[in-house]
């Protein structure tokens, strides 16, 4: 019998660990995340995971891979950070090309940012679930997180009436000054999340 946490022998008999879901509770009690398990060098199957847990350690290798959620939470925000500078340069060149009456290209690279607002949003609540964090709690400059959430739906519904609505004045005057609004209160989003994850 052989348990490693990467690639550090843990001593599972002086800890009384029997079973691979006990080794694995353990490890999330130290606030570990786990990313992969290997049992006699295979990858088990998930879909398997209660019957993986029952597995007695006795008589297998069993490598456990973690990585620690306050790390990968920092680097998911860095990348949302990275996906809301994307955003400026869409939001932008959209903006531009409905001055232009190039509304085609204007709204493909308004697709873009639907696109890259979503994985912002998603990223956040799941970088939420990841730390255990209720987001009811955090504050943007004073104001609930949620509420941050509210309006930049609103702001979305408001574009998509002035696209659906063909209305392009509106919408390049909502690109223009409503998302850069909403861009800088994702960022100051962003600096509360983090400010939570540091504590």
């Amino acid at each position: 019998m052989s348990v490693t946490v990467d690639h550090v022998v843990l001593p599972v008999e002086e800890m009384g660990l029997k079973t691979v879901g006990q080794v694995l509770a353990h490890l999330r009690r130290e606030n570990r995340l786990i990313v992969n398990v290997f049992i006699d060098g295979q990858t088990p199957e998930l879909r398997k995971i209660r019957a993986i847990k029952r597995s007695p350690l006795a008589g297998h290798t069993v490598q456990v891979e973690t990585a620690d959620p306050r790390q990968i939470a920092h680097q998911v925000l860095d990348e949302v950070e990275a996906q809301l500078v994307e955003v400026d340069r869409l939001t932008s060149e959209s903006a531009a090309l409905l001055q232009k009456k190039q509304v085609a290209s204007a709204v493909e690279k308004l697709g873009g940012c639907f696109s890259a607002w979503k994985h912002v949003q998603e990223a956040i609540f799941k970088v939420a679930q990841l730390r255990r964090i209720d987001i009811q709690t955090i504050k943007v400059q004073g104001r609930a997180f949620t509420d941050l959430i509210a309006d930049f739906t609103q702001r979305l519904r408001e574009l998509r009436a002035a696209l659906d609505g063909r209305d392009f004045a509106t919408l390049g005057e909502l690109l223009t000054h409503k998302m850069n609004q909403v861009a800088d209160q994702w960022r100051d989003a962003i600096r509360s999340f983090r400010g939570v994850l540091c504590v």
